[in-house]
């Protein structure tokens, strides 16, 4: 059984904290799944600097947001302009970043897969990246900005409460109630280009005035 795989928000820790995190669970290589690796709000954890503070602690660092990250190069996991999870799920460039991290994983390595958001209901980490790994077998852990961690099963308990999906229905499977909390969760974080979320502020608004 391989090694389990983390997951962390960078959120607004300073360096210090953030290092702390890291070594109270024994991580020893960074997995940054952002597309763009760089925060204007938060810069102690642009690519540059972080990379050189993890070395200075003996934290591998790797960049994997061209495989792994929210925002597809790929025109063909777009629909109107909104990425769709499962369709970047199931291209090459995905698929191998997740055997990257299987890899890893065998050589003895403690991964966390590092972005942004604070809350991992929140990010594409857990929403699309975890959920695939899960579906390999792999054990994920979240841990949260204040070190406690949360399995992947016990975040997906809080996903259906979070989306109204209930525990058990008549008609449908656990399988295809969890696949309904997903993707709920997806509508609401997944990546929209410019053009999609102007397109949608405005038939928002033509709803509003017609029902005015």
């Amino acid at each position: 059984m391989p090694e389990a795989i983390f997951t962390i928000g960078h959120s607004t820790h300073t360096q210090e904290r953030f290092i702390d995190l890291l070594r109270q669970h024994g991580i020893t290589a960074v997995c940054d799944v952002r597309s763009k690796p760089y925060s204007r709000m938060n810069p102690q954890f642009n690519r540059d600097e972080l990379e050189q503070v993890l070395s200075a602690h003996a934290i591998a660092y790797r960049f994997f947001g061209k495989e792994l990250g929210a925002r597809s190069d790929d025109p063909s996991c777009y629909v109107s302009g909104k990425v769709r999870y499962e369709r970047l799920a199931h291209t090459a460039l995905f698929r191998n970043g997740l055997d990257r991290l299987v890899s890893g994983t065998k050589q003895n390595l403690r991964i966390a897969l590092m972005c942004a958001e604070k809350e991992p209901l929140e990010c594409h980490r857990t929403i699309l990246v975890a959920r695939r790994l899960a579906e390999r077998g792999l054990e994920i852990q979240h841990i949260h900005a204040d070190g406690s961690l949360e399995s992947h099963a016990g975040a997906l308990v809080r996903l259906a409460q979070l989306n109204h999906v209930p525990e058990t229905h008549l008609f449908l499977s656990p399988e295809e109630l969890l696949a309904e909390a997903y993707q709920r969760q997806e509508e609401r974080i997944a990546y929209a280009t410019a053009d999609a979320t102007a397109d949608a502020t405005a038939d928002a608004a033509t709803v509003g005035s017609a029902t005015g």
